[in-house]
Parts: C-alpha cells; structure tokens; sequence
C-alpha cells in the first residue's frame, strides 16, 4: 500500500498528472498558512493574504518574484518558512513526500512512482527509487559546497556576526542552487556586485541548477565519455554551453556602452556580469543590476531565454532547453527534406515531435495571453507586461520593477503564471484530462496549404 492510499486520497485524484500540481497546490496553501502567522513577520510589518500567497507560490515555484521585500517584512522564522518552500518546490515536493513515506516504514507504491515519474523525465519505473537518492544527495552536495564558499565571504567581507553570515549564506546557497530567486537583500545581488567570489559563486550554482536532475546523474557516471550520452543529455549539456554563449555576448555587445548597467564597469567587471546577464535570465533570478534600465535588443533577447528556460527535471521553467533544441533539429529535417528528425544516430519519434510542439505553443500562448492580461490589469507598458509575463512562466523572477506595483487582479495572473511554469505545461494542460483514448480507426488524410 503506497503512501497516497493510506493517505484515502481519492482513485480520481491519483493520476500522475493530477497528482503533481494537486500536492505543489497543496504547499502553496499550507506555506500561505504559515507565513500569515505573527511569529512569521518582522516586528511593526503586516503581511496581507496576498503577499503571503504571492510569496509563497513564488517560493515553491522556485521564482524569485516578490512584492515585499523578505528580509525585512519576515523574521527569521519567517525567512526559514521561505527557504523550506523553496527547497520543496526545488527538488520536487513528490520526492519530499515519497522521502517522508519511506522514513515512515512505507514502501513507494505504483500511483507515487508513476506521480514521480512524471515530475522528473525518468523514463522508467525502476530509474525513481535510485534518482531520488542521487537527488538528495547531489542537492546537498552542490548546495553545501556554495554555501561554505559564501559563508566565508559573508563573514570576511560584509558581515560581523558569523550567525549572519552563516544564514545568509545558507539562504542564499538554497536560492541559487533551486533557481528561486529569492534575496535578503532588498536590491538582490546589488550589494555583491563587485564582488566576483560571491557572483560567480551564485552564478555556478544557479548553472548546475538549471541542467536537470537526470543529466547531473549521467554525467556523474558518463562525464568523460560524451560519446555515449543519451540524446536528452546531449541536447541540455551542449544546448545550454550554446545559449550561455550566445546570451554572454549578446548581453555584453548591446550593453558595453549602457551606463545604466555596465557601461562604467572596468573590463574584467563587465565580462562578469555579462556572465551574469546571460545565466540568470534562464531562471536564476538574482542580479547585480537592474535590468529595467536595459536597452531594448537587450530585453528581446531575455525574453527568448526566459522562455527558452532550463533543462527538463531541473529546477528551471520554461519550455526547456531539450524542447528548444529539439524544435530546431525538426526545422533543419524539414529544410532538408528528411523523412525523420534525426539527431546523432537516433530518430526522434513523432510523439516526441508533438509533444514538443505542443509545449513551444503553450508556452507561448500563455507568455502572451499574461502580457495582455497585465496590460489591462495594471498601468504598465508593453515591454515591462512582457517581461514580467514571461519571467512568471519561466519561473526567471527577474523583473523590470513592476512587481511590487501590480494590482490584485494581475498578482493572480501572475500567480497563475508561476505556478503553471513550474509544474509544466503538459502536466497543467493534462491534470483534468481523463486519460489519453486511442483511437479504434483512421481517418484519411488531407493535406492544407502551409505557409
């Protein structure tokens, strides 16, 4: 008996795709809960209903999007109930749950596999158990490292007390890790911004965040042979080497000369926040600048990589990188007349081919129906409805400064956003679906004018 069935949740609530953004739901609420508790704010702050719901789905979703300022609005208690969300939503509150079952005695029942499964990208029943130990620890691992690094620095540099030091090196090494977003400080990384052992840091971690659970377990085995990497690594390992590269210069080509964001920098300073500006946008979150004084050029080419995201299984949103690539080998079979996509020595199924369509096409409808609803439910423009709009998807949590200013109404669009970035978009679109029917007949073709 699994987890779930002792719970008595219901057979019609157990689906896999139901399950998964029923139990993030679930945290949002109970994280709600507990940040409108008074031992959750700082003395003199009142947190209303909706900056605590606003905050909380930001710290599950892992998005970094945030209309007060949480250090000085919450407690430390306030801090922790942020920094657990946010672990929960980073690593999946399906592996959370399972984890808590088997400390219990229980053993993982089919319905909860299956409900992994789906959170993760395994592609086997057999591959859950062993990938939430690699989980566990490859999250400790990664996030003990940086937080050590910024730890020391904290206390060396800004900090005298090593109790704050430690907690905000603590805090933020979840946030980067779990590409949530989230800072102490009330202008992000700003104070850090010269700083190239706390920004690198911060920047590393959030990288290997955005890679994947999956992949960071293949090349732990297979690093030193790329030759025999499956297809998804290939595609999330050189496809993410490419948009840091791509996004790197970029950034630095159209804001050498910006004053507002690194045009008085000193040359090595630049090339480190263009590091920055290029990693960040893919879900990080955090920054040394503010990105509402960038230039337009700047802006489009965010918005492509806020969309694009990270890797499938990572704590990225987005469509994903693999979706991304994926797409791009399918245009280059059809400029090429080739009967299937082929990718190295491997054909791409059509299922595969639809259901990344079906995600680009989602994930675009619903950055765009966000703009259009942000526009008409608040005073913004086109570029910062955009912006915001789409950073709530890809779960970035970089904003233009609009955040703090938006009305109820377009705090919910946003909220829906993130949320439905988070647990993905064929999870979302499919969690009331009854099941997939298959067809008993065929109907004949016909082919329409395209283009």
């Amino acid at each position: 008996m699994s987890v779930l069935d002792r719970w008595h949740v219901p057979a019609a609530l157990l689906s896999p795709v139901r399950a998964v953004p029923l139990v993030f739901a679930a945290f949002i609420l109970l994280g709600t809960g507990l940040l409108l508790l008074p031992w959750c704010h700082e003395p003199g702050a009142s947190v209303s209903f909706m900056q605590a719901f606003f905050t909380a789905t930001s710290a599950v979703t892992v998005t970094g999007l945030a209309t007060v300022d949480i250090g000085s609005h919450f407690s430390w208690a306030g801090q922790a109930v942020i920094l657990l969300l946010a672990e929960f939503g980073g690593i999946g509150i399906i592996l959370v749950a399972t984890t808590l079952g088997v400390l219990m005695g229980g053993r993982i029942g089919l319905r909860m596999k299956l409900a992994s499964q789906t959170d993760l990208h395994v592609t086997g029943l057999g591959q859950v158990g062993p990938l939430f130990r690699r989980i566990l620890l490859t999250t400790l691992f990664f996030q003990g490292v940086t937080a050590v690094i910024l730890i020391g620095r904290y206390r060396m540099t800004y900090f005298d007390r090593f109790s704050t030091a430690a907690w905000h090196g603590a805090f933020d090494s979840v946030m980067a890790f779990n590409n949530a977003g989230l800072s102490l400080q009330p202008n992000g990384l700003a104070a850090y911004a010269a700083d190239p052992v706390v920004v690198l840091t911060i920047t590393l971690a959030v990288l290997v965040g955005t890679v994947g659970f999956p992949v960071l377990a293949e090349l732990r085995d297979r690093w030193r042979r790329p030759a025999t990497w499956t297809i998804h690594t290939r595609l999330t390992v050189w496809g993410s080497l490419l948009l840091v590269i791509v996004g790197w210069l970029c950034f630095l080509g159209f804001e050498w000369t910006n004053a507002a964001t690194i045009g008085a920098q000193s040359v090595p300073h630049k090339i480190m926040t263009g590091l920055e500006g290029s990693v960040m946008p893919r879900s990080g979150g955090l920054a040394t600048f503010d990105w509402g004084a960038v230039r337009p050029e700047t802006t489009l080419m965010t918005l492509a990589m806020m969309l694009i995201g990270g890797g499938s299984a990572s704590t990225a949103g987005g469509i994903k990188v693999t979706t991304f690539f994926l797409l791009a080998y399918v245009v280059l079979a059809e400029v090429r007349g080739d009967e299937q996509v082929r990718i190295g020595r491997r054909a791409i199924s059509s299922q595969t081919i639809r259901t990344a369509v079906s995600i680009a096409l989602i994930g675009v409808a619903l950055a765009a129906g966000g703009t259009l609803g942000l526009l008409l439910l608040s005073d913004s423009t086109l570029p910062d409805a955009a912006f915001e709009a789409t950073s709530a998807f890809g779960t970035t949590g970089l904003s233009t400064g609009l955040t703090p200013h938006l009305s109820v109404p377009a705090q919910l669009v946003v909220i829906a956003l993130m949320f439905v970035g988070r647990v993905g978009t064929i999870t979302a679109a499919s969690a009331f679906a009854m099941r997939r029917r298959k067809s008993r007949y065929r109907l004949p073709e016909e082919q329409p004018i395209i283009g």
